[in-house]
């Protein structure tokens, strides 16, 4: 039975991550060597579930024992007891390789080591551990606590057992799940990310204004933000990331990256993290 979780990483898809654990009453170790990012987490955290009690969808009087169930660390060791591991780290595929690498020699034997990568092969960093039938993918959708899906993406080695107890976290977590294949971009990002860059075409080519672009998407086809404004959102570096997995995973023309959304990550013009991507913010 599945009781404690690590997470690594204190990012945005971490600190969600580890967010929903803690609400559905697991006790969680939240790992990442930078410890003003952990700090930074914790109180978002504490603030997400503040406006979650604003809104009714949580106890106001039960978010102290909530934030007393996450437990922040700089040591991965800590997570040497935990009964799944989740890596929610930078979409850099040696980053991701080393983590396993390192995790399958401190985590307990039996324990699942999960990815919530959102394009690189789980079978490829299965392959870097002495337990690929425990390795598998969840990929948990931006905001954590608010979207409902985990894609849940098997490796060539994924045994049935590894399968049905990550169905089982994803119910308990309250959310739904899709199962993916294990191929480059899974389902939602090989859909998602080359309708972002073919929006990023249509800007560098003049096809329309960013807002126009953004503006036809969304009144157009009933999208809750345009591709450019979410592109903004996710970051442009993890969107250009995901296109060369795509490009360099199926070798398709179709799959390559726009050059002015390559141009824009090289100038650090990253979105809303870094207040400049296709739209400036405050």
């Amino acid at each position: 039975m599945i009781k404690h979780v690590g997470v690594l990483g204190a990012g945005q898809m971490g600190g969600g991550i580890a967010h929903v654990f803690a609400q559905a009453g697991y006790e969680v170790v939240l790992f990442d060597i930078a410890p003003a990012q952990l700090e930074k987490s914790l109180k978002g955290i504490e603030k997400n579930l503040g406006r979650q009690a604003e809104k009714g969808a949580v106890d106001a009087a039960a978010i102290p024992g909530i934030l007393g169930r996450i437990r922040s660390t700089q040591q991965m060791e800590d997570l040497s007891g935990c009964d799944i591991a989740i890596e929610a780290v930078t979409e850099r595929e040696e980053l991701k390789l080393d983590i396993f690498r390192k995790l399958d020699g401190i985590v307990k034997e039996g324990a699942i080591l999960a990815s919530n990568t959102s394009s690189i092969p789980i079978t490829r960093i299965a392959a870097v551990t002495k337990r690929p039938e425990k390795v598998i993918g969840m990929h948990f959708m931006n905001p954590v606590p608010v979207m409902k899906l985990v894609e849940v993406i098997r490796g060539l080695s994924t045994s049935d057992e590894t399968f049905r107890a990550t169905a089982g976290l994803v119910e308990k977590l309250g959310k739904e799940m899709a199962v993916s294949a294990d191929y480059p971009g899974f389902i939602v990002n090989r859909i998602l990310i080359p309708m972002i860059n073919e929006a990023a075409f249509a800007l560098f080519e003049g096809v329309a204004s960013a807002e126009d672009i953004d503006k036809g998407m969304k009144l157009g086809t009933n999208q809750p933000m345009g591709p450019l404004t979410l592109a903004d959102f996710i970051g442009l570096d993890t969107c250009l990331a995901i296109m060369e997995v795509l490009y360099g995973g199926f070798k398709d023309p179709k799959y390559r990256p726009c050059p002015l959304l390559v141009k824009m990550v090289e100038a650090g013009r990253l979105g809303r993290k870094t207040g400049h991507g296709f739209y400036r913010y405050e």
